[in-house]
């Protein structure tokens, strides 16, 4: 078995006196591709927060290849290789493309850095050519593909993803699953929150269900899609 990269051990958060997680257990080990699913408000985005240190933990403990997390700080996590793609994709709109993907591997040397650059351009060639586009300008889906590279030029040891495909045309959002699957197939740990939960179970290994900040479910994604009661239950009377 791949080491774990991440570990949550029943973890706590709050928002003032409303419980957002409560008990939350997850692992994720060297290589997979895990997603964390469930309605709107069950507490999706708030574990990913929790992992980067942006909202804290009120109990239980957080695991970096082992070493705990806790009262670690973002910058440290990051550093230490947790890379968080947000929901929204929070580029910086007054930098370039080329300035943005800097921003990124602040943490690189200039070598690695401009190599793992070249890599995204690959990956999303339209990065190339606005490299020197300002990032406001972009597209949705340019900025979406400009904030997937941003993390990986961090050289992440787990890549967090937040809604990748949200407020994206369908055709924009079959290109980021491929690229997705390609990452995971080049040996890049994920863990994807995604509102389109059909999409998210194809290209997963395995799977959390959250409902009202607490797991209710976890097995491979195999098993989560073909479970009739725990979709209609929990996703909403459908896999959209």
């Amino acid at each position: 078995m791949p080491p774990v990269v991440i570990e949550l051990e029943d973890v706590d958060v709050n928002y003032g006196n409303v419980k957002a997680l409560r008990d939350v257990s997850i692992k994720v080990h060297e290589g997979e591709l895990i997603t964390l699913i469930g309605a709107n408000g069950a507490g999706k985005s708030s574990t990913l927060l929790t992992i980067m240190g942006i909202v804290p933990s009120v109990k239980g403990n957080i695991r970096l290849y082992s070493e705990k997390i806790n009262n670690c700080s973002s910058e440290y996590r990051v550093k230490s290789g947790v890379a968080l793609v947000p929901e929204g994709r929070r580029i910086f709109p007054d930098l370039t493309v080329y300035e943005n993907l800097e921003m990124g591997g602040f943490n690189r040397s200039n070598a690695d850095l401009k190599k793992d650059i070249e890599r995204c351009f690959e990956l999303f060639p339209i990065l190339r050519e606005r490299k020197g586009q300002l990032g406001g300008t972009l597209s949705g889906g340019e900025q979406q593909m400009l904030a997937i590279s941003r993390a990986l030029v961090s050289s992440p040891k787990i890549i967090l993803l937040d809604e990748p495909s949200l407020g994206l045309a369908p055709l924009v959002v079959e290109e980021v699953f491929k690229v997705l699957i390609k990452l995971n197939k080049e040996g890049s740990t994920i863990l994807l929150v995604e509102q389109n939960a059909k999409k998210a179970l194809a290209i997963a290994n395995r799977s959390y269900v959250l409902e009202n900040g607490r797991i209710v479910l976890e097995g491979t994604a195999e098993e989560v899609k073909n479970n009739p009661q725990i979709i209609d239950s929990y996703l909403g009377g459908g896999l959209k």
